[in-house]
């Protein structure tokens, strides 16, 4: 975690929490000499930005895509040397639903986990010759998580007036969903992406999620 915070999990002794920011190369190399041999690595990390492109400064278009695509890049690639030597090992990418249906306000954000979604597929076949396995996870949208918060810049600063009457009922809808994703879905995919040794690639994640994989 970037600060780790016990008081977020239930005590046990089957977990350590180390702190980690995945755009500091020397946080990763601290992590990977604190962890030791891993067997299995989820990129779970990632920023919100949603607003009209238009708007949005291309500085925050350049942090999201240093955490949710620079960052896991970054993580896959410290942790490949250990698992291609000992020719086991599996890495799992997380992604969004964005990556299966084209959802409109989400331009950049949208770029940073497609930009995973071909890397990763591109990544699987030279890392499966050493019997190392890469899995994408695809969540669909969770209002319940705390994902909103960790929007860089909040929505309302990046919607202008111009674009009210476009983003209302988006807005809307938003609010009130028909399928979405739980937390325990994501967990769920997971698990079984880190378990199957098959050649599934992609395990979309929630009721909604799946519905538009079904859809493609």
């Amino acid at each position: 975690m970037r600060q780790p915070d016990p008081s977020l999990f239930a005590a046990s002794d089957r977990l350590r929490l180390l702190p980690l920011d995945v755009t500091s190369p020397d946080s990763i190399a601290s992590l990977f000499e604190a962890a030791g041999p891993i067997d299995v690595l989820v990129n779970n990390a990632g920023l919100g930005g949603v607003g009209a492109f238009e708007a949005m400064p291309m500085s925050l278009i350049r942090q999201l895509f240093e955490t949710n695509t620079i960052g896991v890049m970054s993580m896959c690639q410290a942790v490949i040397p250990q698992m291609r030597e000992r020719r086991s090992g599996t890495i799992v990418n997380v992604t969004s639903s964005v990556a299966l249906g084209e959802f409109p306000l989400a331009a950049a954000y949208t770029a940073t986990k497609q930009a995973i979604e071909g890397f990763s597929a591109s990544l699987a076949h030279e890392l499966g010759y050493f019997g190392v396995r890469m899995k994408l996870v695809e969540p669909g949208y969770a209002p319940t998580t705390r994902f909103g918060a960790n929007a860089v810049v909040p929505l309302s600063e990046l919607l202008p007036g111009e674009y009210a009457d476009f983003a209302q009922p988006i807005l809307e809808a938003f609010a009130k969903p028909t399928l979405t994703t739980k937390e325990s879905d994501v967990a769920e995919a997971i698990w079984q992406a880190v378990h199957d040794t098959e050649t599934q690639l992609r395990f979309p994640a929630g009721a909604d999620a799946v519905a538009l994989a079904q859809a493609r």
